[in-house]
C-alpha cells in the first residue's frame, strides 16, 4: 500500500448516543483487546512511570479509566477530547473538552499518550501537532498499521463488527502509517528523541519517543 488516503469515518459524525455509534463503541472495545493497544500503552506506562499523563482523543475513557485503575494514585491523568466529561468517569480523572490541538498549548505534563487517533489527520495537522507536543517528555502512541495484511484482515472480520466499523476499520487502515512515517510526519528529531518504532503484524503501529 502506498500513500495514505484519508477519507471521513462514520463514527465521527455520529452522536454520541446514536445506537450506531454505541454498537460501534463497542466494536471497538473489542478490536482494542484484539490488538492489545491499551495493554501496551500501560506496559509503557510501567516502563515510564509519569506524575502526569495527558491522553488525546479520549473519546468515552475507557484508557483514562485503565490508567486510573493500574498506576498509583498521585498520578495526574487528563483526556482531552472534543465531547464533553463521559458520564460515570472517575473524580480522579482530569478532562477538558474542545479541540486538543489548542487545549494542549496551555498544558503541563511529562507524557502524552493516544491510541488511534493520529491517522485521522492530514500531514499538515500532524506537523502542526508535533511542534505542539515538544513540550512533553514522553509521546506513546498506538496508531493503524498501513498494510496489505491487517487490511485482509479487516475484511475477514467484516461479520463480527456493525455496519459503521464496516466502513471506518479499513478506512482507518488505508489512513494509518509505515514504519517510520509517523515519527517523520510529527518531526521527531532523533537527536532530541529517542524514538522506538515496532508493529504488529495484527495491524498497529507503535511508538515511542523519549527526551533526551
Amino acid at each position: 500500500m502506498q500513500k495514505r488516503i484519508i477519507i471521513p469515518e462514520i463514527l465521527d459524525s455520529l452522536d454520541p448516543t446514536d445506537p450506531r455509534a454505541i454498537r460501534s463503541r463497542w466494536d471497538l472495545r473489542w478490536i482494542d483487546f484484539y490488538l492489545g493497544n491499551s495493554r501496551w500503552i500501560l506496559h509503557q506506562l510501567h516502563q515510564h512511570p509519569s506524575a502526569q499523563i495527558v491522553e488525546i482523543g479520549a473519546g468515552e475513557g475507557d484508557l483514562c479509566r485503565k490508567i486510573h485503575s493500574a498506576l498509583p494514585s498521585p498520578t495526574t491523568i487528563t483526556g482531552l477530547d472534543l465531547i464533553e466529561r463521559p458520564a460515570n468517569l472517575p473524580q480522579g480523572i482530569h478532562w477538558i473538552a474542545g479541540d486538543f490541538f489548542q487545549t494542549l498549548m496551555n498544558m503541563e505534563s511529562d507524557t502524552c499518550v493516544g491510541s488511534l487517533i493520529l491517522h485521522h489527520f492530514s500531514e499538515s495537522a500532524l506537523r502542526d501537532l508535533g511542534v505542539r507536543l515538544q513540550s512533553f517528555r514522553r509521546l506513546i502512541f498506538c496508531e493503524p498499521l498501513r498494510s496489505r495484511l491487517p487490511l485482509a484482515l479487516s475484511k475477514l472480520s467484516s461479520g463480527l463488527v456493525s455496519e459503521v466499523t464496516r466502513h471506518d476499520m479499513p478506512a482507518s487502515i488505508r489512513a494509518g502509517f509505515r514504519p517510520g512515517e509517523l515519527s517523520a510526519l510529527l518531526g521527531l528529531d532523533s537527536r532530541k528523541w529517542i524514538i522506538r518504532e515496532s508493529s504488529d503484524w495484527r495491524g498497529t503501529l507503535r511508538l515511542v519517543s523519549l527526551r533526551r
